[in-house]
């Protein structure tokens, strides 16, 4: 397909100066103030508990709706409260001894550092479409080197890479969403249709806890783990880096500072867990850490061995990310993630757009890093099932100011919110503390200097 179609844009080309947010039939919903699970939550914080002025000024300032939209067309503000969730988390984690950084900001950070802006239906990395299904709206993502040949399957031809784009989206319009949602989890693809459910809740912090001298071993990768294990390391926690000899992590061959800004400081460690003394080493490592931090589905480290049940028992806080839940066993990104459960805009036509760039990997990295940096009820150690669907479904339970209008203003653009205006600030990127150590740079280092006999 086209680069030009490959969005589904439809209709004049041409956008307004301005453009009031409105929802697409069956679009997703302007949820109701106090949202789903607000007894359960009220009691460690109403979530949220700001107005829809103090929503729309987290907006303005993250970046995000400047990520929202068409190339062609006005910013657009996301529904739900995202911004300021991830405001919330950032000063739970200050509060930890974290540094004061700002949450908001943090979700467009990825877009900052690689210069990529919005593409209306296509994600701003550009590997997650948006398409129309014969009852609603799906997002697919195509992220990995395997899924063409994958979705080749779904569809039931083999196709190369070229034709897939447009015989997906042929498929796509001729069948409903809920046959995508079935296939997809039976074949391992990142995808799904558009569902939004605000009534969803999410895990909270609690009351924060010193993040010093904390052992953290990571064995996450790509962007919602390793912000984690990055906010864990700037409050004081010591993080150690874990990867396999034929499963790096993919994001070390992205893009390089973006791979720094989150990894760098920390020790890197690469062990054979094929390997009986490899095997061993992993686990007494293990077996040392007061957190650890996995995104891949359960079966994968439980193959290695490791048992979260037994680790969670000693007194170990071990952070599950997911996509869509420890049960579910289905894979995700972030931006199909967060479009599956409604973060998304709507343009001039009333149709979907991408909200911001794989917005669910951020918020929750920020979440999972509060959950570890909070005191458990009780003491001792538990295994938190962070989803990332779940984390996006309760940013939606907020309100968005859905009455704010984008306005052009000379060079930039305002959100309006009737009485007042601010700007919408760009995407605003930090700078790395150093660069990332080499893969497995730290091995003999750190298991000398724990006591774990070398593999």
């Amino acid at each position: 397909m086209a680069d030009g179609a490959s969005d589904g844009t439809t209709g004049s080309s041409r956008r307004p100066a301005s453009d009031r947010i409105r929802r697409a039939p069956g679009g997703p919903p302007v949820p109701p103030e106090g949202g789903p699970g607000a007894d359960a939550t009220r009691s460690a914080r109403r979530w949220p508990d700001a107005g829809p002025a103090r929503v729309a000024e987290d907006w303005a300032r993250s970046g995000v709706p400047v990520l929202t939209g068409h190339s062609d067309g006005p910013p657009l503000l996301p529904p739900g409260a995202a911004a300021t969730f991830a405001a919330w988390l950032a000063d739970h984690i200050a509060a930890a001894g974290g540094p004061g950084f700002d949450g908001a900001r943090l979700l467009a950070e990825r877009a900052a550092l690689s210069g990529r802006g919005r593409q209306g239906r296509r994600s701003v990395g550009g590997s997650c479409r948006l398409l129309p299904t014969r009852d609603g709206w799906a997002a697919v993502s195509d992220a990995r080197p395997d899924d063409p040949l994958l979705w080749s399957a779904l569809i039931g031809r083999d196709l190369d890479a070229g034709a897939l784009p447009a015989r997906l989206a042929e498929w796509l319009a001729a069948h409903e969403g809920a046959d995508l949602d079935e296939r997809v989890g039976l074949l391992g693809l990142a995808g799904g249709s558009v569902r939004p459910r605000p009534e969803r809740t999410c895990p909270l912090p609690g009351t924060p806890r010193d993040g010093a001298g904390l052992l953290v071993v990571d064995f996450s990768a790509l962007w919602a783990g390793p912000l984690c294990a990055h906010l864990l390391g700037a409050a004081g926690a010591r993080v150690v880096k874990v990867e396999t000899p034929s499963r790096p992590d993919g994001a070390r061959f992205g893009d390089p500072v973006f791979y720094d800004l989150l990894h760098a400081g920390h020790a890197s460690v690469v062990l054979d867990p094929m390997d009986a003394r490899g095997r061993a080493a992993l686990h007494e490592l293990v077996g040392r850490a007061d957190v650890v931090v996995e995104a891949s589905r359960p079966r994968a480290l439980a193959g290695f061995g490791l048992d979260a049940g037994a680790e969670a028992a000693r007194g170990c806080v071990w952070i599950s990310i997911t996509a869509h839940g420890r049960a579910a066993g289905r894979v995700g990104f972030g931006d199909d993630v967060a479009a599956a459960r409604g973060l998304l805009g709507a343009d001039a036509d009333g149709l979907p757009v991408f909200a911001g760039d794989a917005v669910a990997d951020p918020l929750t990295g920020l979440l999972a890093a509060a959950l570890a940096l909070s005191e458990r009820p009780g003491g001792g150690g538990a295994v938190l099932d962070v989803s990332m669907a779940d984390v996006v479904s309760a940013c939606l339970s907020g309100s968005a100011g859905q009455d704010a209008r984008v306005v052009g203003h000379g060079d930039g653009w305002l959100l309006d919110t009737g009485g007042t205006s601010r700007p919408l600030a760009a995407p605003r990127p930090r700078r790395p503390a150093g660069a990332a150590p080499a893969s497995g740079a730290d091995t003999a280092a750190v298991l000398r200097e724990l006591g774990i006999p070398l593999p």
